[in-house]
């Protein structure tokens, strides 16, 4: 059973970058899929990103949302998935998890509800 912890997070003004950190413990990090979601004040959680566990070729995919402004990378020896995220704009702003699944299918890596384990969260506030 793998434990996640995010960090990273904080304030930071439209244009800029933060670079959010994963990691695990408990289990390898490189056995599993590896999602990113989001959540703004009244809304519903959204999926950011996910890189897929070892044995699936390692495709990382994307929302249509941060495509081309986040990139998603994984340090197996630290046992650490990243979230770099530039060109930051306000509607960035929400509290940002990492999730972890071992079973995941292609058609359920956008699925929050299909991950098994969740870190607790590390806030993102963009400003205009």
């Amino acid at each position: 059973q793998v434990q996640l912890v995010e960090s990273g997070g904080g304030l930071v003004q439209s244009g800029g970058s933060l670079r959010l950190s994963c990691a695990a413990s408990g289990d390898s990090i490189r056995n599993y899929d590896v999602g990113w979601f989001r959540q703004a004040p009244g809304k519903d959680r959204e999926f950011v990103g996910v890189v897929r566990r070892a044995g699936t070729g390692g495709r990382i995919v994307y929302s249509d949302s941060v495509k081309d402004r986040f990139a998603i990378s994984r340090d197996n020896a630290k046992n650490v998935v990243y979230l770099q995220m530039d060109s930051l704009k306000p509607e960035d702003t929400g509290i940002y998890y990492c999730a972890a699944d071992q079973r995941l299918i292609l058609s359920s890596l956008g699925m929050g509800e299909q991950y098994d384990y969740w870190g607790q969260g590390t806030q993102v506030t963009v400003s205009s």
